[in-house]
Parts: structure tokens; C-alpha cells; sequence
């Protein structure tokens, strides 16, 4: 790789195409080399993925986006293509980094959907990398729940521009600029949340993927989990709120205490009640023993 490739990628890797919001930041694109000028990221967060864009998977089959968004689970969703020399096999293995640390398995909990931004993929290609993947995450059965698309120019930008995912083909290089992220998508196909970056926290994803799931499947401990962290797009990130763990340390404090007091209290009316029982049944005791002896 040459040293324009190189410059190329550790802009992406930076994060230099991510404004504060998430978005491009405007005011920089002046200062950009100008194959990332329309390079970034406009978050649609709630926007729907068009459903009835249709691809091909790995094994050649005519699919349809909607069919890996029926409403029953959430998926981690990546944007990428399989010739990338560097961003995109980073990030979809990173990716498979923090998903091995999420108690959530694909194929299970969850899915993995990646569509290739380039038209010349093929299901061979795509084939070649979901092994890949499926390896890096090593869990078994993942495969089923690992779904890798190829498609047409016209159905991959129906898809980027529905999620704000903006990416340029640089002619003179043969690769594509495009930015560093993965998201999370609801089980109807709305946009939940955006990770950025070439390394992700298990704890970012593991939220995001409680978030995206609309209360589905969440265990009483995972909602807990959710109601103390909220997602900071300064960061890109969720974040640990200290007031909200102030509020659920009170109330488990509370909780805990209100407990104490009822158990003591339980055995406080158990032990009054056994008084009450035992005195009447030693006092006819001593009774009868004193009329034994009068006798």
C-alpha cells in the first residue's frame, strides 16, 4: 500500500469523517483531501432500511433486506466490501472481537447483516469472507445467523442512503473511502444506534443490542444494565450515568432495608404469637401440677 492509501485509512481510523454528532463535520470538509469531501456519516436514527431492496447472499439466493428483519430480533449491521485492503476486514473483525464477550449469541439473540458497497462482489467473495468471520467469532451454529449481501449499485445506495452512510469510489486508487462504523438495527429494520471506530467495546455493543431488541428478550439484570448507561454521541459511546446509579442505589437501598425491617418484623409477630400459645399451655400445666401435689 502506498503512503496516499496509508493517509487515507488513518484518517478513516481516526475518526477525522465523524463530526460530534455523528455526522460529517461541515466545517472541516474544507481541510479534507478531497476523497473524503463526501465521506461520513448522518445518522437516521429511527429511519428504516428500505426492505424490499433485494441482493443476492452467499450462496447466489435472491433475497430481500426485509427477510432478515421480520420483527423477532435485532442485528448488527456493517457496510462494507470484501476487496478493502483495510478498513473493512478491521472493522468487521473487530466487530467479531467484542461479539465473542456479548453473552448474546448471533444466530440466536441477534444477527449479523453485512452488504457489500461494491457491485463487483460476488457470493464467492462474500462466501469467502463470512468464513472468515465466522471463524474470528467462533461460536458454533453462527454461521445460520450470519448473512452477507451483494447487490447493484442502485439497491446498495437505496441502502446507504437510508442510513445516512456516505462513501466515495476513488478511481485512481480502486478502493472505496468510506467510514469506520457498525450499527445497530431494531427488529423491524429501524436504525437503533451507530458504534464508530476500529475497536468496540463488548459493553457498547451488548447495550446497543439491548436497545435495538425493544425490550425483547431482556432478563430483569440486562434492563438494570440499560437504565444505568445511555449512549453519548459526543463519544460515540454509552456511558455510565451517575445519577441514574444514585437512583438505583437508593432504591436498592431502600429495597434492602425494607426487606431487613419486614423479616424482623415477620419473626417479632411469630415470636409474640408462640408466647401467646405457650403461656396459656404452661400456666394449665402448673395448674394441674398444683393439684397434683395439694392431692
Amino acid at each position: 500500500m502506498n503512503l496516499r492509501s496509508l493517509l487515507l485509512a488513518s484518517l478513516l481510523s481516526l475518526g477525522a469523517l465523524v463530526g460530534p454528532g455523528g455526522g460529517v463535520a461541515h466545517a472541516e470538509r474544507d481541510n479534507t483531501p478531497k476523497e473524503l469531501k463526501h465521506v461520513g456519516v448522518d445518522e437516521h436514527l429511527d429511519g428504516q432500511l428500505p426492505l424490499d431492496a433485494t441482493f443476492r447472499n452467499e450462496n447466489g439466493a435472491m433475497v430481500r433486506l426485509g427477510d432478515y428483519f421480520k420483527g423477532e430480533r435485532p442485528a448488527l449491521f456493517i457496510l462494507a466490501y470484501h476487496s478493502c485492503p483495510v478498513i473493512c476486514g478491521m472493522i468487521q473483525h473487530a466487530a467479531a472481537t467484542a461479539m465473542k464477550e456479548v453473552p448474546w449469541s448471533v444466530g440466536k439473540e441477534y444477527d449479523l447483516v453485512v452488504v457489500s458497497i461494491d457491485p463487483r462482489d460476488t457470493p464467492e467473495t462474500a462466501t469467502k469472507k463470512k468464513a472468515s468471520i465466522a471463524g474470528a467469532y467462533g461460536r458454533q451454529g453462527a454461521e445460520a445467523g450470519m448473512h452477507y449481501l451483494v447487490g447493484d449499485k442502485q439497491q446498495i445506495d437505496r441502502v446507504t442512503t437510508a442510513v445516512g452512510f456516505q462513501y466515495e469510489y476513488d478511481e485512481r486508487q480502486q478502493q472505496y473511502a468510506h467510514p469506520a462504523v457498525v450499527m445497530l438495527v431494531k427488529p423491524n429494520g429501524q436504525m437503533a444506534r451507530y458504534l464508530y471506530g476500529l475497536e468496540y467495546d463488548p459493553k457498547d455493543v451488548r447495550l446497543g443490542l439491548l436497545e435495538a431488541s425493544n425490550g425483547r428478550s431482556i432478563s430483569t439484570i440486562e434492563k438494570v444494565i440499560l437504565y444505568c448507561y445511555h449512549y453519548d454521541p459526543q463519544d460515540g459511546k454509552y456511558s455510565l450515568m451517575a445519577t441514574r446509579v444514585m437512583q438505583l442505589s437508593g432504591f436498592v437501598t431502600v429495597l434492602v432495608l425494607g426487606s431487613f425491617l419486614g423479616v424482623m418484623w415477620t419473626r417479632e409477630r411469630r415470636r409474640k404469637k408462640a408466647e401467646d400459645t405457650r403461656l396459656p399451655q404452661e400456666r394449665d400445666a402448673y395448674q394441674r401440677r398444683s393439684a397434683v401435689t395439694e392431692n
